[in-house]
């Protein structure tokens, strides 16, 4: 579904990516992780379009992401890092306006729906600004589901939120993942990555240090795993030190 294929990215004389290959299947969770500024944010911005990368290749569905750009932004939903929202307007006035860039025309009554399946259908008339900050999160989100992608991409969508809306948001990705869709999401959080992924990519210095799942990294790391727990064998794997 996707295929990065030696890819860097420059800003000035910094390499945020560093000839970066990885694959990502139809229908996977794909957990991207890695201290900041591994270039996560960065080779998400890159799949959605939002930035060019400085040299090599990736195709999205079969398509070449430097001559077909226009049909990869329909299939794709990006949830970036930093809130794509208005403070000063209610949230149906927010969906309304970003669901005018989908090709999908949206009646008034599909909008509200949207805002009803991730629970914010009773805060429609109110202005974001009265939201808590889990709300505002799952307004990013729904955002992104306007248009019915086939692919997300969530860059750290439960960053600083409560328990109950990180809870929330994990339990409808967990149902987007089941109806079929493709979502490579970044987080720093353990229990995140335990109970949504089913593959793992880890960034180290722009570089890709380990895809798979985390039962092979353990395999791979040997004897010396086999009493780790599950939480240990990621943070090592993260820190470069499992291997």
């Amino acid at each position: 579904m996707i295929e990065v294929h030696e890819v860097s990215k420059m800003y000035g004389k910094k390499k945020s990516l560093d000839r970066l290959s990885l694959s990502v299947k139809k229908g996977q969770v794909y957990g991207l992780l890695g201290a900041n500024g591994s270039g996560k944010s960065t080779l998400l911005k890159v799949l959605a379009t939002v930035t060019d990368a400085s040299g090599g290749n990736v195709t999205i569905a079969g398509y070449d992401i430097k001559k077909q750009a226009k049909p990869i932004r329909e299939l794709i939903g990006f949830v970036p890092q930093e809130l794509s929202i208005w403070e000063e307007v209610t949230v149906f006035e927010n969906v309304r306006y970003w669901s005018a860039f989908s090709s999908k025309k949206l009646t008034k009554s599909a909008l509200i729906t949207h805002l009803e399946k991730i629970g914010l259908g009773d805060r429609a008339n109110d202005k974001v600004k009265t939201l808590s900050g889990g709300m505002k999160r799952k307004l990013n989100i729904v955002i992104a589901l306007l248009h019915d992608p086939d692919i997300l991409l969530m860059d750290e969508p439960t960053v600083g939120i409560d328990f109950q809306s990180k809870f929330e948001i994990n339990q409808l990705i967990k149902q987007l993942a089941n109806e079929g869709k493709t979502i490579m999401y970044t987080t720093h959080d353990v229990v995140e990555v335990l109970f949504l992924c089913d593959e793992i990519g880890v960034l180290k210095d722009g570089q890709l240090y380990y895809s798979g799942t985390l039962g092979e990294a353990r395999g791979k790391a040997g004897a010396v795993a086999s009493d780790w727990s599950d939480e240990e064998v990621l943070y090592r794997l993260v820190n470069g030190q499992l291997f």
